[in-house]
């Protein structure tokens, strides 16, 4: 038996358009009907595997039911001319499917649904109907199942009869009798005034159809609802002929003409490729039965290296004149993803059309190749460029003319996507194809386990995709405005940041070790007190037995419950802790837990033996431009606890007579927030040198100076932190824990104060809505498909990101550009200070005692005129004998 799919264009269009945010491609045209359309017909391809398929459509407003009923659909909202638009790509795109779609005349596209599915079922096919219009369920019969769209387009609940009894305990054909009791709101059938479903499901089990219940009204219980039903007789028997889908509509196409061909997936990746569908390029081997050759054609190369060069001593000679180009692409793999305990495995070159690999060892031996990776002259393009320059200093080898990074650029346009793989990198850019390293490697397995041809031309081909993906990369950050930022920031960034992780930073071990000590005796004295305030020894680590001694033992309240018990979270313990001595403590004891296993038996494991800990600094992870740290992570040390402060004490110089050097900046992000806002009395604050959370106080309490209690200056500095992330009312008072009422009154005070604050925050949301996206003061892109979302949530979120992205990516730019600037400085100088640490707003150096007064000196300098604002950049420097002093 074949299967006939019925599609309802108009609902499964109008269904993806809200359930996506306003998508647009690069030419600005709307996609996300068209996308979530298609990705609602993959699923049914994919699922169902249709042998005849049809998409039917409305044809227009007026049909044949207005001849009835004039004001039938008469209260429908217009359709948004964003999906309006759509409605053509969405024919085009199943054109590109094969799929035939129709529309006739007077009728609506449930009407030539109908009549297919009849004609269907009598010719012995099975039918499935796709709609997010309940009304269908009326055509449901042995052979014709309706699978309606639940959330989205893709999540959907499948209806035969016995689910339609399941749901409304009637047969699928009373669906129609339901409507003309109940009505329809939106398609405006007005039904029984005040019968609902509920009333409704009552009637039709007393008597099965509307005709039935107006002959027998004198039956109904219920005087009033006697007197409904006789009053509007004939206006429900008008709503069921309404609601009734006609199944005799005059097609002037049969069955046959619905058979599907085999997908043409060359055709459909042209569709795919026109509207930027990139992620779904790759889906379509999975469902169109093309054999490997075709699905390689739409891919654009899957393997076209059939074979690649494996450098010998012999070919020296021959291999050399390659070597003098400029603009080679260079690939170097490593035995894993951290190169400060990762081996290299070899290396390739590519000019697009020649590909060379050479194993490490010829690598090293070979002279020629040593000069041309030093030759600064010699551009290399690269995927990543800080791990490739360790990578090879790893083994010895000098580079320079590191010219392009392709991940850097590929995160630059598109930095909610982090740390991208060189195979995704490609796809995006649709700059040909390349297999996944899982793919080729497997999951989780090593490099090392790849030998021979099959790694030869697993690492040519990345060197061919670096090469091929350049150019458009490179075309693509001119026309976005971003050059700038990759090669006067990012890239010597990424020189600074590899010396600084080459470099490492050391450890005082034996500091190191007296800190466990001091913690663990700090954790055993907190759990005898923990014992004694609730009368007996315990696990203080077991949720269940400490959720006994609080609620059963104690009789502190329950404030949440799991399926296992009594919730003891922290922001349970948190609520509590106001109530019973013990709740503190325990939070304490959990706090020097933590520290002590993350930070004391952590920190020893990631010691080198060189004595040093060399973190990674990632440039491509977060979305506003922040570098973060890993392995270990030296940017979250906790310092609200003097415990965590005195982790820092372990960090040391490297060489005897040294210092380390703090340098922060003070309230930078508020500072940026001044100039950007354009706020006088912000502004005003900063240049007289006030302290802002103190003046904040002083304007919205209306208070003098010497007036402002420390509980206003906390609430006034929650504000002022809270505001640059859109903080809301409901956030303040848990924050501060105040009431709702009083924290809104507060943030209306404030914004009352700063108007200019205000007034950046309304605009910046609305150009976020007209382009898709906000920038920094250095020009630094952050784009925000759900600012047009539908849902609530994801839209708040969005402006919140909005509002807060060119603060805090303006932030991470300036101490960026202070740190390329001030190792140049420190280069052409002469100086041996150098640069170990980068925690968010604060840089960390190591300084010799004679270069102490001209590195403060020099750092601050740097430092405050990296950017010049409307406003004063302010740097606290201070020196010590480790992290900690000079904290």
């Amino acid at each position: 038996m074949g299967k006939l799919v019925l599609i309802d264009g108009n609902s499964i269009a109008y269904r993806a358009f809200f359930a996506l945010p306003l998508l647009t491609n690069s030419s600005g045209i709307y996609t996300n009907a068209v996308y979530g359309f298609t990705m609602m017909l993959l699923k049914v391809l994919e699922e169902e595997k249709p042998t005849h398929m049809l998409v039917a459509f409305d044809a227009g407003k007026t049909t044949f039911r207005h001849q009835d009923y004039q004001e039938y659909k008469g209260t429908r909202q217009k359709t948004p001319g964003e999906l309006a638009e759509q409605i053509p790509l969405v024919r085009e795109m199943l054109d590109a499917f094969g799929i035939r779609h129709y529309a006739i005349e007077n009728y609506e596209a449930d009407d030539i649904i109908g009549t297919l599915a009849r004609a269907g079922s009598g010719k012995d096919l099975e039918v499935l109907i796709v709609s997010g219009d309940k009304d269908l369920l009326q055509l449901v019969n042995e052979q014709v199942n309706v699978l309606l769209t639940r959330k989205g387009v893709t999540e959907t609940e499948r209806y035969d009869r016995k689910a339609v009894a399941d749901r409304y305990g009637l047969t699928p054909q009373q669906i129609i009798d339901l409507k003309g009791l109940m009505g329809d709101a939106s398609d405006n059938i007005p039904g029984i005034p005040g019968v609902g479903e509920k009333t409704a499901l009552k009637l039709l089990k007393q008597f099965p159809t509307v005709e039935e219940i107006v002959d027998h009204v004198s039956e109904l219980p219920g005087k009033k609802l006697r007197e409904k039903v006789e009053t509007y007789r004939d206006q429900a028997l008008l709503s069921k002929k309404l609601a009734t889908i006609y199944t005799e509509v005059p097609l002037d196409l049969q069955l046959e003409d619905l058979l599907l061909a085999e997908l043409d997936v060359n055709r459909i990746a042209d569709f795919f490729r026109k509207v930027e569908f990139k992620t779904l390029l790759d889906r379509l081997k999975k469902f169109s039965g093309a054999d490997e050759e075709e699905t390689k054609t739409v891919c654009e190369e899957q393997d076209a290296i059939e074979s690649v060069t494996v450098f010998g001593e012999e070919a020296r000679d021959e291999w050399e004149p390659f070597l003098k180009q400029s603009g080679l692409a260079l690939f170097v793999e490593m035995t894993g993803e951290n190169p400060h305990h990762s081996d290299v495995i070899g290396l390739a070159l590519s000019d697009g059309e020649k590909q060379l690999y050479i194993p490490i060892e010829e690598a090293m031996d070979w002279q020629a190749f040593r000069e041309y990776l030093a030759d600064g002259e010699r551009h290399k393009v690269v995927y990543d460029v800080k791990k490739t320059s360790l990578a090879l200093k790893r083994k010895e080898l000098d580079v320079a003319g590191l010219s392009f990074d392709v991940l850097l650029a590929a995160y630059l346009l598109d930095p909610s996507e982090s740390q991208m793989e060189l195979n995704e990198i490609v796809k995006r850019a649709e700059a040909g194809y390349l297999p996944s390293d899982e793919e080729v490697y497997g999951k989780g397995a090593k490099r090392r386990q790849l030998q021979g041809e099959e790694l030869e031309k697993h690492l040519a081909r990345k060197a061919r995709a670096i090469y091929q993906v350049y150019p458009v990369l490179d075309r693509q950050l001119q026309e976005a405005g971003l050059d700038a930022l990759m090669f006067d920031l990012e890239m010597p960034l990424a020189a600074v940041l590899a010396n600084m992780e080459r470099h490492g930073v050391l450890v005082n071990r034996e500091r190191l070790d007296e800190l466990g000590v001091e913690l663990k005796r700090s954790m055993d004295l907190l759990q005898e007190e923990i014992y004694e305030l609730a009368g007996v020894p315990f696990n203080i680590n077991s949720p269940k037995q400490l959720g006994e001694i609080l609620f059963d033992k104690l009789g502190l309240p329950v404030i949440k419950k799991t399926k296992t018990g009594y919730s003891t979270s922290a922001d349970v313990l948190e609520k509590l802790a106001p109530q019973h001595e013990i709740v503190e403590k325990i939070l304490h004891y959990r706090q020097v837990g933590k520290l002590y296993s993350t930070y004391i038996e952590g920190l020893k494991k990631e010691i080198g033996s060189d004595g040093k800990i060399h973190t990674q600094f990632n440039q491509t992870v977060t979305a506003t431009g922040r570098l973060s740290s890993t392995e270990p992570n030296l940017q979250n040390i906790p310092i609200r606890m003097e415990e965590g402060r005195r982790i820092r004490q372990i960090f040391i110089p490297s060489e005897p007579g040294w210092y380390m050097l703090s340098a922060d900046y003070s309230q930078i992000e508020l500072r940026v927030l001044a100039h950007i806002s354009g706020d006088a009395n912000l502004q005003k604050a900063f240049k007289e040198g006030k302290d802002i959370h103190t003046q904040t106080a002083m304007d919205v309490f209306g208070v003098a100076e010497d007036e402002v209690t420390s509980l206003m200056r906390r609430q006034a500095k929650a504000v002022n932190f809270g505001i640059l992330y859109g903080i809301s009312g409901y956030g303040l008072a848990q924050g501060l824990d105040i009431p709702q009422k009083e924290a809104r009154e507060f943030i209306e005070r404030y914004f009352e104060t700063y108007p200019g604050v205000k007034k950046y925050m309304d605009s910046i949301i609305a150009q976020a809505k007209q382009e898709g996206y906000v920038t920094t003061l250095s020009g630094r892109r952050r784009y925000l498909p759900k600012i047009h979302s539908r849902n609530f949530g994801e839209r708040s979120f969005a402006e919140r990101t909005a509002m807060n992205t060119p603060i805090q990516g303006t932030a991470a730019d300036i101490i960026k550009i202070a740190m390329v600037r001030l190792d140049r400085q420190i280069r052409e100088r002469g100086l041996k200070g150098r640069m170990l640490l980068q925690v968010h707003d604060e840089l960390i150096l190591e300084v010799p005692e004679s270069e102490l007064p001209a590195m403060q000196e020099l750092v601050r300098d740097v430092m405050e005129h990296a950017l010049e604002l409307s406003v004063p950049l302010v740097v606290d420097v201070n020196c010590g004998k480790n992290w900690y002093e000079a904290k």
